[in-house]
């Protein structure tokens, strides 16, 4: 329950501001309140819902402080890793990696949502080869307002083509075995939200905060 409340809120169907209650939410699974009042807690936890005393649950805006420090903290850890992974230059990642790539420029324009589980694919598969699960999933749970951003921005700020670019410029350093170049274009990669996020903010200004 929580992970298809959390995508849901991530990819925009439920858009920030709206109302969302334990009630509704079990009679529109036809579940328990239970599970629910768990999924509401977690995603508390995640900043990506809030409770106003005496008005209800609703979605949170995106903060953009939140986004920057999500950055910040998903740079120290997967440019750490993909800095790993070009100092094994194991083929069968970079075989995995090129497929996850060719999938993606597969996709069709305006996909977003088959295009960016692809790009997440490709992450987490550099996190796993390196053997950094945990590292993954601490990664997960601090990037879900990024994610919202990165929905909003999907062929708008960063086009789809331009990432494919970047992740084929993070493979190449794999293959060539150079953890620094690797880490260069990681870096590039993940920085690119420093650009695009005013663009983001001043086209859907209904969707963040005033932080």
């Amino acid at each position: 329950m929580h992970r298809i409340l959390r995508s849901e809120i991530i990819q925009g169907d439920l858009a920030p501001g709206q109302a969302i209650s334990e009630v509704e939410t079990s009679r529109r699974f036809s579940i328990s309140r239970q599970p629910v009042r768990e999924a509401f807690i977690k995603l508390g936890e995640e900043k990506l819902i809030e409770v106003l005393p005496q008005r209800g649950t609703y979605v949170r805006k995106i903060s953009v402080r939140d986004v920057l420090d999500a950055r910040h903290l998903r740079e120290v850890i997967e440019v750490s890793i993909v800095r790993e992974v070009a100092l094994n230059r194991d083929r069968e990642v970079v075989r995995t990696l090129r497929e996850l790539i060719a999938k993606q420029q597969q996709v069709k324009p305006g996909d977003s949502r088959a295009f960016l589980a692809l790009d997440e694919s490709l992450h987490k598969a550099l996190a796993l080869y390196a053997g950094r699960e945990y590292a993954w999933r601490v990664t997960e749970g601090i990037k879900a307002q990024m994610d919202r951003v990165r929905f909003l921005a999907y062929d708008f700020a960063t086009p789809s083509p331009q990432l494919i670019a970047e992740h084929a410029s993070i493979v190449d350093a794999i293959e060539t075995g150079d953890p620094d170049l690797a880490a260069q274009c990681m870096q590039g990669h993940l920085q690119g939200i420093l650009a695009s996020l005013p663009l983001i903010a001043k086209q859907y200004p209904e969707h963040f905060d005033n932080d």
